[in-house]
């Protein structure tokens, strides 16, 4: 019997488990998933937890609700990836053995690779709204507060949803406004991209957002340090930004297991195909989601789209087909922008994003760089489509490839 492992039970490797095992005959397949937790998180929601627009409850399910019958499910942390033997070694020192390796062990935030962020203002009066602990404590700190300077500050590329920093700020606009203390707090962005996003029409749309919305930018910032006492950043070239809240996107990086498995670069993502999602080192391992050192989007969007290219290159490299080169990089977000209304962006690794209508040209019901009503409903349904759809391997009526359908050149 032939042996698929897949490491992590988030969102990409649900969605992989979920369409492999129906066409993996289960007399010739075993397959095995290991993660470390119990409970899932739709971490998309966590950036509404601080203005009270979810709740815990509301983005948490048990991971085995999604894992499908007949897969060997093992809740175990992980030692060490022993790709030279085909094996992985648990904590307790079991060896499990594959013959394929799926790895979607993700990302996570590090505050404390920024000197002076993880210490005593930590949770006081910084905070990160990245983790449930993190965006739980910024709900309870902003419902006493009563106004000053809030600065949004990005450590350091890449991170998990790059447009989250964008709606934080933006929600942030509204929250205080219908606390009727906007009048009473500074918003700064400070980022260390060039602009407001990492491609050139989108920033400068967003940018301009940004100063509609009376929010002051700050780019090309190099985060050094942290200095809580005085309740400062510090950049690499000694520039200072105070703030008497500072909302952070620490550094984010790949799985300690990675590091501890030599297999990934310096921020432990791994090495893979930008098209294929085979690893660039070991032919029978795949990577998908934020494990790989893509230069895609960290995004549940993305991981949908990988899982979809996936799904067939696996079964090519299993029945000795050569891969297809098909993963293009695509990306969806919708940008909640406060007030009732979204922003939606789609792109890819040589498009950037164009107006226009999405995903039925001249119809919609979306509508691309810009700002509409219809494009906040899409992200709050957007959940639901999540714990229904997505995460269960449904097909979803959004190719995996970007399609210029419907967008405007520039």
């Amino acid at each position: 019997m032939k042996r698929l492992l897949i490491l992590g039970g988030g969102t990409a490797g649900t969605m992989m488990v979920n369409k492999l095992r129906p066409v993996l005959d289960e007399q010739e397949w075993q397959i095995t998933l290991i993660d470390e937790f119990e409970t899932h998180y739709y971490q998309p929601g966590f950036l509404f937890i601080p203005f009270g627009i979810y709740n815990k409850q509301d983005v948490i399910k048990p991971k085995r609700d999604f894992y499908p019958p007949g897969v060997d499910v093992i809740m175990s942390k992980i030692d060490v990836i022993e790709p030279k033997k085909n094996r992985v070694k648990l904590a307790d020192g079991k060896i499990i053995s594959y013959d394929y390796l799926i790895i979607a062990t993700g990302s996570k935030v590090h505050p404390a690779e920024t000197e002076g962020m993880a210490g005593d203002g930590w949770y006081k009066n910084i905070f990160d709204f990245y983790t449930i602990e993190g965006a739980l404590a910024l709900r309870n700190f902003l419902k006493y507060w009563e106004g000053g300077k809030m600065v949004l500050n990005i450590v350091e590329m890449p991170i998990k949803c790059p447009v989250a920093p964008l709606e934080f700020v933006f929600l942030a606009d509204w929250w205080f406004t219908e606390q009727g203390i906007r009048d009473k707090v500074e918003i700064e962005y400070v980022t260390p991209l060039p602009g407001a996003f990492t491609k050139p029409i989108a920033s400068k749309f967003l940018g301009q957002f940004l100063e509609k919305k009376n929010v002051h930018i700050v780019s090309d910032f190099g985060t050094g340090r942290v200095d809580s006492a005085n309740n400062k950043i510090i950049s690499f070239d000694d520039k200072e930004i105070n703030y008497d809240l500072l909302v952070t996107i620490p550094t984010n990086m790949g799985s300690d297991l990675i590091e501890r498995s030599d297999m990934g670069d310096d921020l432990n993502f791994i090495p893979t195909d930008p098209n294929t999602l085979q690893s660039k080192e070991y032919e029978n391992i795949f990577v998908i989601g934020d494990a790989t050192d893509l230069p895609s989007s960290k995004a549940g969007s993305v991981a949908h789209f990988e899982a979809d290219v996936l799904f067939e290159n696996f079964q090519r490299a299993i029945d000795g087909r050569p891969l297809k080169k098909a993963f293009d990089g695509h990306a969806n977000c919708f940008i909640e922008s406060g007030f009732g209304k979204g922003i939606l962006i789609d792109f890819n690794y040589d498009v950037e994003p164009l107006p226009g209508k999405f995903p039925l040209p001249g119809v919609g019901p979306f509508s691309l760089l810009e700002e509409t009503r219809m494009n906040h409903w899409g992200k709050m349904t957007f959940r639901w489509v999540y714990w229904n759809l997505l995460l269960k391997g449904a097909e979803l009526p959004i190719e995996a490839q970007m399609t210029m359908a419907g967008k405007k050149r520039q």
